[in-house]
Order: structure tokens, then C-alpha cells, then sequence
């Protein structure tokens, strides 16, 4: 399936890599390749990376600034590249080929879900849902180019920002001034409940709502972000920025009102493992969601039976 150009939104496209011969893209050294832990701290990789997971060819275009792999999964790896410019960074998404699969049959799933997720991150981007923009993709080569997100991932900000605190004693009465230093993680909790209130709204559920898949966009000083506005307190500045999701390589467009009730379980349970000290700030993420998505009500009902 050959994709045409889609447009929604200014600089927003999406074409075939090989309708543009001028187009570079940097080598692939071995030395340099970096992945990234869910925790947002760097994580060198084996040297011999790059004969164990060769790059997509698009990777082996010479340019100006070499690409880095910034993570590997089951299902692909993600680089760190350029983009038309060398100072216009992107994050390029490449589905190697499943040598476990009949070829055929993995060229065409390759093909379905990379196009099935440009056309959900379209589809959100018109909506004005805080996602990636696609630059370009090839999805016969298996790959697919974004915007990359600068920030950190939402559950290394929570981490950090917990990390700097004392838990308090068990027991103990929560003190006014332990209330209002837990404000900023409070509307870090609000901005995610409108972040994903605003995907559902869309008629997209994410299949993976993590903190691991949201990103901590910064933003200029008193700008507001996804309906708030950040405080100035130096400390909590780990908290500020936009809320944008990512990775929807597991997306897919829904109307149902139990799926959705799945993608706030799947939150919940993250926030329940990963970070335990802030769960029962859970409840403000509803409660934003709430406000944002009027059809709300109906998948909290569902969301309770699970």
C-alpha cells in the first residue's frame, strides 16, 4: 500500500522516502549507539550491536550527524536522527523483519501496523491531541519518522521528584505544608487525566498507558500546558511541561467505552507498580479526565468492575 501525502496540520506529512532521492540520513557508527531505561537514564549498548541489529537502510544515507538507537523492544527499535536539516532532530521507528515469520505474511502485518499507527497519530494530531507529528514514512521498509519529543518520560519525573522527598512516617497527619509541596504533583495529575480524557475523546485508545509512554515537553515560562499552569518553584520545575503521549504501536481507534475503561486500568495499575507513593493522587487523573471527556461517566462505570 503506497501512502499519499496527509495533511492536517503545518509542517505535518506524511510520504514515501524514495519520492525524495535528495534526502540524507547519517551513517550508523557502532561506537555511539545509546539506548535509553524506562527510567529516562542513558544505558550503553553491546558493541556488536550493530551486526546483531542492522539499521533500515534509510539509516545508511551519509549526513551530518549519525543516528543513535535510543531503545530496543519485542517488536522494534527506536533511533534518534535528522530530519531534512541537521538541526531539526526526529525519531525514526523501524519494525525489523520477524525472521520466525513466513516473509510474506510479516511484510504485510509490518505494512498494516505501521500504517495503522500513522493514521491514529493523523487522526490526533487534527484533534489537537498532544502526540508526535509523522515526518515520513516507508511502511514496505518498516519504518516511520516523528518528531522528537524533547523532555523526559513522565515516570522519570515522578521518580526524581519522589526521590528528593521523605516519605512521610506511617501514622503521621499530612502537614499543610507537606499539602502544598505535593500541589505540583497534583497538576502533573491533572494534565495527564486531560491528556488522555482528550485521546478518548478522539475515539483512540492507546493500549499501553503508561508513564513510560508520556513525555514531559518543556515550555516557556507561564505558558499555559494542557489547561494548567506551572508554578515557579525551582523545585518542582522537573514537573513542568506539556504532556504529550507516545509510542502507539498498540493503538487503535475505538468507540467502546470498556477499551477505554482497559486504558485507564492499564494506568492505574502502572501508577500502582511503579510509582506507589503517588497512587492515591490517581484519583485527581479521573477527575481531570472527567471534566475533559464528557462520556466520561459511562467507562468510570466500567472501569469500577475491573
Amino acid at each position: 500500500m503506497r501512502c499519499g501525502p496527509l495533511r492536517s496540520a503545518p509542517g505535518y506529512f506524511i510520504h514515501s522516502f524514495y519520492e525524495q532521492p535528495w534526502l540524507h540520513l547519517p551513517d550508523f557508527p557502532v561506537s555511539s549507539l545509546e539506548s535509553s531505561a524506562h527510567d529516562g537514564r542513558p544505558r550503553r549498548c553491546p558493541p556488536d550491536a550493530q551486526s546483531q541489529f542492522p539499521p533500515p537502510k534509510v539509516l545508511t544515507y551519509p549526513a551530518a550527524a549519525p543516528p543513535s538507537l535510543i531503545t530496543q523492544g519485542a517488536e522494534g527499535r527506536l533511533y534518534k536522527t535528522t530530519h531534512l536539516l541537521p538541526d531539526r532532530p526526529c525519531a525514526l521507528k523501524y519494525r525489523p523483519p520477524k525472521p520466525y515469520r513466513h516473509p510474506i505474511l510479516d511484510a504485510r502485518l509490518t505494512k498494516a501496523r505501521l500504517a495503522a499507527e500513522a493514521k491514529v497519530l493523523d487522526r490526533c494530531r487534527r484533534e489537537g491531541v498532544p502526540v508526535p507529528a509523522v515526518y515520513a514514512m516507508d511502511p514496505a521498509a518498516g519504518w516511520m519518522m516523528m518528531e522528537w519529543i524533547e523532555g523526559i518520560p513522565v515516570r522519570a519525573a515522578i521518580n526524581e521528584w519522589l526521590g528528593a522527598r521523605r516519605p512521610p512516617e506511617e501514622g503521621a497527619e499530612p502537614s499543610a505544608e507537606a499539602a502544598d509541596d505535593g500541589a505540583p504533583l497534583a497538576d502533573l495529575m491533572r494534565r495527564i487525566g486531560i491528556a488522555v480524557g482528550a485521546l478518548h475523546r478522539t475515539g483512540v485508545v492507546h493500549g499501553d498507558l503508561t508513564t513510560s509512554n508520556m513525555m514531559l515537553r518543556p515550555r516557556g515560562e507561564g505558558q499555559a500546558v494542557n489547561g494548567c499552569v506551572g508554578g515557579g518553584d525551582d523545585k518542582a520545575k522537573v514537573l513542568e511541561g506539556e504532556v504529550v503521549l507516545i509510542d502507539f504501536g498498540l493503538a487503535t481507534q475505538s468507540m467502546s467505552d470498556e477499551d477505554r475503561a482497559v486504558d485507564l486500568y492499564v494506568l492505574e495499575r502502572a501508577f500502582a507498580s511503579t510509582h506507589p507513593r503517588a497512587e492515591r493522587l490517581f484519583a485527581t487523573v479521573l477527575e481531570s479526565y472527567k471534566d475533559t471527556f464528557k462520556k466520561a461517566p459511562s467507562v468510570l462505570v466500567k472501569l469500577e468492575d475491573k
